[in-house]
């Protein structure tokens, strides 16, 4: 089990982690900080546990976004694939464009499952 001193607000918290994660355990809690840290120059807190409450609702905020949009994404990849499966996109299009537009479907679900995975683990 691996441990990392996180530096969040100029206080240094211990937080374990499995081995190999350090480093991303590290990148997020620069993350944290730096929105911390954008949300206390605008003065919109009126303590410190004000402020973290404010930074993680921030970033849940910006989660959802992520989610929903992903989500979106998903339902716009299902439905151009329907249209390919139920036969040419356009009426006299040719087989080769049919395969490209295929493609192109299979290239952006492949960036969405990305996302999505990305999105899931943050």
């Amino acid at each position: 089990m691996g441990e990392v001193a996180l530096s969040i607000n100029g206080r240094s918290y211990p937080v374990a982690c499995d081995d190999g994660q350090e480093r991303r355990v590290r990148d997020l809690g620069k993350f944290v900080d730096e929105r911390l840290r954008e949300i206390a120059r605008a003065g919109a807190a009126n303590n410190e546990l004000h402020l973290l409450v404010l930074t993680a609702l921030m970033l849940a905020d910006e989660n959802f976004d992520l989610r929903t949009h992903v989500g979106n994404l998903q339902q716009g990849m299902q439905d151009l694939e329907a249209q390919v499966q139920a036969g040419p996109v356009a009426p006299g299009m040719a087989p080769d464009e049919e395969a490209e537009i295929a493609a192109a479907i299979d290239e952006l679900a492949s960036r969405i499952e990305h996302i999505a995975g990305r999105v899931q683990r943050a």
